[in-house]
């Protein structure tokens, strides 16, 4: 943790007892910790590279590590890889399953929504060995029977665009990552440049205010929305807000002129 709000919930209800691993101060992999979350009794770690809230590319050498440990304890792998394409300044997204030992233990999870900007189409998919595949399927098809055909033959069409897109795709966010970082940063909030995906993670503890309190006042004194940073934890994070630069970037210099101008309880 920090994780995408789904993951605990996600675990809970398919049975199984979650175990939060916390990140570094930079959000690289605690390795004592991570270390430490495994026991006899674990049968998958969750992963999410690029990550979201954080902006976190894990290394080849973080991945090894994780990939030791689930060999080590015959654990499977269930990585979200859904921002493989959104990666900045020379990062290299890595997917576990093509490292030694992990190919028929990785369950990799891919979506064509924010690669190719259709997040109302919910169409995405997953990869796992044959054994584990089949009951993947087999669940999937009594909860959610299918996406619509139309829109799965979109996605064929668009796994056959150029590389020149991945490219494309990858410099204009570059540019919509520095528009936000730079206003963030003259507004006053504590934050570095994502690695990858399209959110920025802020600290807001020079605000004096927590996360839940500090939305609201977003939303109320300058109409900009982000999201609290407890939503990402399993406790605490009250001293976080993610924002996203998913937006046009005539909204997002709006935003950011706002942000500029708002007076907080607290500023620092």
């Amino acid at each position: 943790e920090p994780f995408y709000e789904n993951y605990g919930p996600d675990t809970q209800i398919s049975g199984a007892v979650p175990r939060y691993v916390p990140l570094k101060g930079d959000f690289s992999i605690d390795e004592e910790k991570m270390k430490a979350a495994f026991t006899k009794k674990t049968r998958a770690v969750i992963l999410n590279t690029p990550n979201n809230p954080t902006g976190k590319v894990f290394t080849r050498s973080e991945l090894a590590f994780i990939a030791d440990l689930c060999i080590d304890h015959n654990a499977v792998a269930i990585t979200d890889e859904i921002y493989e394409h959104i990666v900045y300044d020379g990062h290299r997204h890595v997917s576990m399953g093509s490292l030694d030992g992990m190919h028929d233990r990785t369950i990799t999870i891919g979506s064509f929504s924010k690669t190719y900007s259709v997040t109302g189409w919910r169409v995405g998919y997953a990869l796992a060995d044959e054994a584990i595949s089949s009951r993947i399927r087999k669940i999937h098809d009594f909860l959610t029977v299918g996406a619509p055909a139309p829109l799965q033959q979109a996605c064929v069409a668009a796994l056959n665009l150029p590389e020149s897109y991945y490219q494309e795709l990858a410099a204009e966010y570059d540019r919509k990552r520095k528009i936000l970082y730079t206003g963030l940063k003259k507004a006053g909030f504590a934050c570095e440049l994502p690695e990858g995906a399209y959110y920025i993670f802020t600290d807001i503890s020079g605000f004096g205010m927590k996360d839940m309190e500090f939305a609201k006042a977003l939303v109320e004194q300058a109409g900009v929305a982000a999201v609290p940073g407890s939503s990402f934890y399993s406790h605490g994070g009250e001293n976080r807000l993610r924002f996203t630069f998913s937006k046009k970037d005539e909204t997002l210099l709006e935003a950011c002129r706002r942000l500029e101008g708002l007076e907080m309880t607290g500023k620092k």
